[in-house]
């Protein structure tokens, strides 16, 4: 295990200016090893634990790509944040990629002292692709039974391959194409009886219930944001506590950095967490 300390925490953060540790290591994945990057204070134990699973649209993206999200969260809450380097398309098509985040879980849970985290008190989060893994996992985790996830943020999530509640192009200035999309999910989905399963596609889903609460951040300037919000109206209709927010001046990329965005899932979050570790020492 890699530790490097970061140089602070930024203005604004409740923890002051004591520093982050980030560590990396390596897990056993679904078909390859699964590189993680652990964010969490210094001097603090038995925190919370925070999946995050980085943007790309299945095909591409890295740790790097999550590093200002996973930061935010870890210096504005009080949760251990592991950003997950899951398994890319086409080479690892479904189910790799949500096995990964399940593996990811169930290491946290075996873990959790070792790295000071509580592997019993679970969040996860992801931008596009990651917030399709996200909820995937959180339809995974109730199935199963052997993961719980107390909530969910998902930032411009990608979670329709059939395609069918896209924003009219012509009227949203989207850095993600309808194009774009077709080519990833045929590349993660390359089966067409993949693209109807309830983890790979939630809108087709007919049992939402029990799935954990969720935060959905959507950007105006995105032609995802008409299924994302379409989804949160369904979570609310199944009884999952939904908090849905769209971001005027985000775009489909930017979202995973807009600050009002992370503020508003940090607020979420926080009304899901048991009271704050304790700083030993």
């Amino acid at each position: 295990m890699r530790t490097t300390h970061s140089r602070g925490i930024s203005a604004g953060s409740p923890w002051g200016t004591d520093p982050l540790e980030v560590n990396e290591v390596r897990i056993a994945g679904y078909e390859s090893n699964i590189p993680l990057r652990l964010y969490r204070r210094a001097g603090v134990r038995s925190l919370p634990v925070m999946l995050y699973f980085h943007g790309g649209a299945f095909v591409s993206g890295s740790l790097d790509d999550a590093e200002f999200a996973a930061r935010y969260f870890a210096e504005h809450l009080s949760v251990l944040v592991i950003s997950v380097g899951y398994s890319l398309a086409p080479k690892h098509p479904f189910p790799a990629a949500l096995e990964d985040a399940y593996r990811t879980a169930r290491w946290v849970d075996g873990a959790g002292r070792a790295i000071g985290g509580d592997g019993k008190r679970l969040l996860v989060a992801g931008h596009c692709a990651g917030g399709h893994i996200a909820n995937g996992l959180a339809f995974v985790a109730r199935d199963r039974g052997d993961v719980g996830i107390l909530a969910q943020a998902l930032f411009s999530p990608m979670l329709d391959p059939s395609m069918t509640c896209l924003a009219d192009e012509r009227h949203v200035a989207s850095d993600i194409t309808p194009r774009q999309c077709l080519a990833s999910y045929r590349a993660y989905l390359p089966q067409a009886s993949q693209r109807l399963h309830p983890y790979a596609a939630p809108l087709e889903s007919m049992r939402l219930a029990g799935l954990p609460p969720a935060f959905i951040a959507t950007a105006r300037n995105d032609v995802l944001h008409v299924e994302a919000e379409t989804y949160a109206a369904r979570l609310i209709g199944a009884g999952v506590p939904t908090q849905v927010m769209r971001y005027s001046n985000a775009t489909h990329e930017r979202i995973a950095y807009d600050p009002q965005a992370l503020q508003d899932a940090a607020r979420f979050f926080e009304r899901h967490l048991e009271p704050r570790a304790v700083t030993i020492g």
